[in-house]
C-alpha cells in the first residue's frame, strides 16, 4: 500500500513546496487583495486538486509502464545517443527544453480541435485562473500529454537527466505561467512564455484562444503564427462558456454533445495574431 501512494505522496511534496512559493508571491503582488483572490479561486483549485490526484495515483503510473518499454527498446541510446555524450551539458539540456517544447506546442494545438477539445475543455475552465490550474485536467488529456511531449527526445535518445531536468524546469514553469500575475515579463517575454501570455490563451473570448500554444518559449508561436502580444489583454476574463465545475463535472464533460463542436482556431483570428 505505501509503495502504491508514493507516488502521489511525492506529488503533493512537490506540490507544497510550489503553493510556499506561490502563496509568498501572492502576497508580495497582491498585498491586502490576497484573501479576496483566495476566496475567488478556492472552489476551483479544490477541484484541480482532485484532478491532480487523481492523475498522479492512476494516470501516472501507467504511463510509467510503455515509457520503460520504450526505453529498454531504444537501450537507452535512441537514434544519436551516443552524439550527445560529445556535447556540454548546457546545450543538451536547452535543446532538450526546445525539443519538448515542439512535440507540446503541437500536441496542444490538436487538442483545440474538434476530436480533443472536448478533453482539453477541463483544462480551460477556470474562472479564477492561478498557479493551480495546470494541474486541471482530465485524465485523458494527461494521457495524451504525457505520450506525446516525451516522445520525440527519448527517440532521439537524449540523456535521462536532461529529460528529467527538461521536465523539471518545464513543470516549474508551468505553474508559474498560470500564476494570476499581470507580468509580460518585458524583453525576456519576446522568448519566453509569460503569465500574461498564457493568461490570453486561456481567455473567454475563445477568437482569441487560439493564441499563445507554448509553455516555455516562445519559438515554436512566432514560427508558426498563433503569437498575440498579451500587452493589450492583461486583466482578460478567462473560463469557457459552459464555465467552470466541480471534479465529477469536469470527468464527464467530454462525453456531452455539445463538444462535438470544435474550438475556435487560428484561422478564424486573422487581425489578432503577428508572427
Amino acid at each position: 500500500m505505501s509503495e502504491l501512494l508514493h507516488p502521489l505522496l511525492a506529488f503533493f511534496r512537490e506540490l507544497l513546496i510550489y503553493g510556499g512559493v506561490f502563496a509568498l508571491l501572492a502576497l508580495v503582488v497582491k498585498r491586502r487583495a490576497v484573501f479576496d483572490a483566495m476566496a475567488k479561486c478556492r472552489q476551483e483549485a479544490g477541484t484541480n486538486l482532485g484532478l491532480a490526484a487523481l492523475n498522479a495515483l492512476v494516470v501516472v503510473p501507467l504511463f510509467a509502464i510503455p515509457a520503460t518499454a520504450l526505453a529498454a527498446f531504444l537501450d537507452g541510446k535512441g537514434y544519436f545517443g551516443d552524439f550527445w555524450d560529445r556535447l556540454p551539458e548546457i546545450p543538451v539540456l536547452l535543446l532538450t527544453i526546445v525539443l519538448i517544447d515542439f512535440v507540446a506546442y503541437w500536441r496542444h494545438r490538436l487538442e483545440h480541435d474538434r476530436a480533443l477539445w472536448r478533453f482539453h475543455a477541463t483544462h480551460h475552465a477556470d474562472t479564477a485562473i492561478h498557479w493551480l490550474s495546470v494541474q486541471r485536467k482530465h485524465p485523458v488529456a494527461k494521457i495524451i500529454s504525457l505520450f506525446f511531449d516525451l516522445s520525440l527526445v527519448i527517440a532521439l535518445g537524449l540523456p535521462p537527466w536532461a529529460i528529467f531536468g527538461a521536465t523539471l524546469i518545464r513543470g516549474a514553469w508551468g505553474h508559474f505561467i498560470h500564476a494570476d500575475v499581470p507580468w509580460t515579463l518585458g524583453a525576456f517575454g519576446e522568448v519566453l512564455v509569460s503569465p500574461a501570455a498564457h493568461r490570453l490563451h486561456h481567455i473567454r473570448d475563445e477568437r482569441l484562444m487560439g493564441t499563445n500554444y507554448g509553455n516555455t518559449i516562445t519559438l515554436w508561436d512566432k514560427l508558426f503564427g498563433t503569437w498575440c502580444n498579451p500587452a493589450p489583454y492583461l486583466d482578460c476574463e478567462t473560463g469557457i462558456e459552459e464555465g467552470t465545475r466541480g471534479i465529477w463535472g469536469e470527468l464527464k464533460r467530454p462525453w456531452e454533445a455539445r463538444y462535438r463542436e470544435p474550438a475556435k482556431t487560428i484561422d478564424e483570428i486573422p487581425d489578432k495574431v503577428s508572427a
